[in-house]
């Protein structure tokens, strides 16, 4: 499904009903909007896994602007492909289809996009779950780890990607140190890959433009909803110093720290049973 939102059109998919039947009576359930990674992927790199959710709440996906499937508009050119713009349409699609105090659950890319939203709209989110995100990028600690997994040549591939993102880098960036992300291969995942829409002239603009010099760590302080922050100990891409980074960033006793010793990026794609239960037990709090 479509939805016009500040000029581009987004594309969004439902899992699971927004009202209940509850006996003699409809009981409208919460709504958990999940972001996905990239930039320059799509929603269904999320799928099915947080489709279980929707026994407890509507689970909605999102395409952000310029990715997979969502398409430009007036106004929706690359100068858009911004945290800002990203974060305001999280707001303006939610505020056009009625979801209130959603629960806001963004995954890498996604994660920065959620940190946009909340602290440009601080209150408008019930909570928010930031999963294998970063607030700045941490290249040392990137790099020193790609070594450990997988050799000199992963470090030298990943520096020369990081620093010069063109299709010539990004090749074999994605086959040597893709897969180094997570410590055991998923079919899962692999599938996912597959049939997902990759868009990325998105990622190399954002990565040759504001993820060079993104701080998002002062705004932070503006959030007002409790987060929690997921992280995984095996992840060279956003690591573990910066989920720290972001725990220490948010106002006080907002913040719940979770880490996963056998984890990598996404706690879901390797720990899926703990993972599960720990956002269970932060979605019923």
């Amino acid at each position: 499904m479509y939805l016009s939102v500040l000029g581009a059109s987004l594309f969004f998919a439902v899992v699971g009903s927004q009202l209940a039947i509850d006996g003699e009576r409809m009981r409208e359930r919460p709504t958990l909007l999940v972001l996905h990674g990239g930039p320059g992927f799509d929603h269904v790199t999320m799928r099915p896994y947080f489709d279980r959710f929707a026994d407890t709440h509507q689970v909605v996906y999102l395409d952000h602007r310029g990715n997979g499937r969502s398409r430009g508009g007036s106004g929706s050119g690359p100068e858009t492909w911004r945290l800002a713009q990203w974060g305001d349409d999280v707001r303006a699609f939610c505020d056009q289809l009625g979801i209130t105090k959603p629960v806001v659950f963004g995954q890498s890319f996604g994660g920065m996009v959620a940190m946009a939203y909340a602290s440009r709209h601080p209150g408008h989110a019930a909570k928010v779950v930031l999963s294998s995100t970063a607030a700045r990028l941490r290249l040392d600690v990137t790099y020193a780890m790609l070594e450990r997994f997988g050799g000199r040549e992963a470090r030298a591939l990943a520096e020369r990607f990081w620093t010069d993102p063109t299709e010539a880098n990004a090749g074999p960036y994605l086959t040597t140190c893709l897969p180094l992300y997570n410590p055991k291969p998923s079919l899962e995942l692999a599938q996912a890959a597959k049939r997902s829409i990759m868009r990325l002239d998105v990622t190399y603009e954002f990565i040759r433009g504001e993820q060079r010099s993104m701080d998002l760590r002062p705004d932070l302080a503006k959030v007002t909803s409790p987060v929690l922050v997921l992280g995984g100990e095996l992840d060279p891409i956003t690591p573990v110093a910066c989920a720290e980074e972001i725990a220490g960033a948010l106002p006080a006793g907002l913040a719940n720290l979770e880490v996963f010793a056998e984890a990598g990026h996404g706690v879901h794609r390797d720990a899926p049973e703990k993972g599960e239960a720990s956002l269970r037990r932060f979605l019923a709090s």
